[in-house]
């Protein structure tokens, strides 16, 4: 389904080791606005430097693909020491075909790492590759960010699976 991910979690610090091997995956590319950062921010979330060295650490490629103009991704992947591609076009796959040939893996081992379903979920799905949902770190107060979440809600119900994951989990 075009608006489905294959996982969806809390946020990418929840992607370990046990979840690699389990999906068999090799890389990540990565979503940066909302994913790694806030919004806007010129750092990186708590949390994220650690996850980043220690996905590296096992051997993981990663690659930040961004809607983003170079202006706004450049300081901020050159900080957290990733390669990027700007202006990725995302649902569109130009930018996810520009990172899969810079990592030099098959698209099934490479999961496409994002918060919007209608850019990064669509767009791993219109690539046939999997694809991780991840809530942001912080939900943006802005009206357009409002808007777009309802929308997905429409077609992910993201608030009963909130509901499931949550029962899942007992807490």
């Amino acid at each position: 389904m075009l608006f489905k991910p294959t996982w969806w979690l809390k946020n990418v610090l929840e992607i370990d080791e046990k979840f690699i091997k389990t999906n068999h995956l090799r890389g990540f590319i990565l979503d940066l606005d909302n994913t790694l950062s806030m919004h806007g921010s010129p750092a990186a979330e708590q949390g994220v430097t650690e996850w980043l060295a220690e996905m590296k650490k096992l051997g993981m490629k990663l690659i930040v693909v961004s809607n983003n103009t170079k202006k706004r991704v450049e300081p901020l992947a050159g900080e957290l020491g990733l390669d990027f591609i700007a202006f990725g076009c995302k649902p569109l796959t130009m930018g996810i075909t520009k990172a899969l040939k810079k990592m030099n893996l098959p698209k099934n081992s490479v999961a496409l790492v994002g918060d919007q379903i209608f850019t990064d979920i669509m767009g791993g799905n219109f690539k046939r590759m999997p694809t991780i949902l991840v809530e942001p770190f912080q939900m943006e107060d802005k009206i357009s960010f409002k808007l777009k979440r309802k929308l997905e809600n429409v077609v992910f119900h993201r608030e009963k699976q909130a509901h499931k994951l949550i029962s899942k989990n007992g807490k």
